[in-house]
């Protein structure tokens, strides 16, 4: 047989398949990968199956349903005073994390350096090499896990293409201040630098918070692909539609890639959404919704023996057990499973490195009973 040469050679099943499986092996609690285990709202559902039965079933336009590209205009407007031209800015796409794949395969050649900031979600780092690109990587550090924009600036080389920014951020659960936007506009600014905003938390953001994205900046919008998830806004991660904000320059370049990877998303769940989206209450409640089970979720967690660090957004909560065990945190992870019931992720994951900070990561995307009952076995778990 032929031997095939590998493209990602240090790639093999994800820590998220691999704890998801494991939960359902041993019939845990599952906190490690986030998705709900409540059902979106049946109103959408509804408008879905009206959009099937009224005949939405083929070939959606390349670049999104009109409708649903005019909702998000109007949402995005709405939310950071950005307009975004449905027809040449918006693309509707499979997800976010397609959407990520596609941006960096727009802008990245063999040897454009990128800078991402670790602990990073795991599809960054696999999409750049693939395109030849060279990972620059800066390890942010607990508790606060700030970006150190001093040492951002020795990153930056004159073969610096693009900045990957994530906020709300995963695995961390922190977001970006405006510290943190004047230090980027600054380091952009007059290079040939291009950023990508992985925004797809962006309305799980708490305590009043401001969200910092890359739209409300026009300096910063105009080099900036935007990426934002409808699993996120909808509580619908398995229906994968997401969508890319960028400049109509970025957005054209994008779409000759969009259209070879997936062409098109499917229309009937498009057509449904746009319809949902009429309702702008859909995603002004969401802060609160989610809040809600942050602080329920955190005050359970308070009765455990955990340190907890601070969640500002996203629906994760990060937790200490240095002082508790010795164990590194993937061989801390799989034993809570087994022994407790409860599936996390181990940070370390998140950092090329392995970086570990003995600090694990708990999905709050869940049903009141289903935190309860994981509090209750973190609570009898016997470290």
């Amino acid at each position: 047989m032929t031997t095939i040469t590998s493209k990602l050679p240090s790639v093999g099943t994800t820590i998220f398949t691999t704890m998801s499986a494991l939960a359902t092996e041993l019939g845990a609690i599952n906190l490690s990968q986030g998705f709900p285990d409540y059902e979106c709202s049946p109103e959408l559902i509804e408008l879905v199956n009206q959009a099937m039965k009224d005949g939405h079933n083929q070939y959606a336009p390349m670049g999104g349903v009109m409708k649903l590209r005019e909702q998000i205009a109007r949402k995005t407007e709405r939310l950071y005073g950005a307009k975004y031209d449905p027809v040449s800015e918006i693309t509707v796409t499979a997800g976010g994390t397609q959407a990520i794949f596609t941006a960096i395969c727009t802008v990245v050649n063999p040897n454009d350096e990128v800078i991402i900031f670790e602990p990073a979600f795991d599809c960054y780092a696999p999409a750049i090499k693939l395109m030849g690109g060279v990972v620059k990587s800066m390890e942010l550090r607990p508790p606060d896990y700030r970006i150190d924009w001093g040492m951002v600036k020795k990153l930056v080389s004159n073969r610096t293409k693009l900045i990957i920014i994530n906020s709300p951020h995963n695995p961390t659960a922190t977001i970006l201040h405006q510290e943190d936007i004047d230090q980027l506009t600054a380091l952009v600014r007059g290079r040939d630098i291009y950023i990508l905003s992985d925004e797809v938390y962006e309305h799980l953001i708490y305590d009043g918070a401001t969200h910092h994205s890359m739209a409300r900046y026009p300096e910063l919008a105009q080099r900036s692909f935007v990426v934002a998830s409808f699993g996120k806004l909808f509580h619908a991660t398995g229906w994968k539609v997401g969508y890319c904000l960028a400049p109509a320059y970025l957005t054209a370049e994008f779409r000759k890639i969009h259209q070879y990877i997936v062409f098109s998303v499917n229309s009937a769940v498009q057509t449904g959404m746009a319809n949902y989206l009429e309702d702008e209450n859909v995603y002004l409640s969401l802060p609160s919704f989610f809040q809600q089970k942050r602080d329920h979720f955190v005050k359970g967690l308070s009765q455990t023996k955990f340190e907890l660090l601070p969640s500002y957004g996203s629906y994760f909560q990060l937790a200490k057990y240095g002082h508790l065990s010795n164990e590194s945190d993937v061989d801390f992870s799989l034993r809570m499973t087994r022994e407790a019931g409860v599936a996390c992720i181990p940070t370390s994951v998140f950092y090329t490195q392995g970086t570990d900070h003995r600090i694990i990561r708990f999905c709050f995307a869940k049903k009141q009973e289903t935190l309860d009952n994981a509090v209750n076995r973190l609570i009898d778990f016997k470290l």
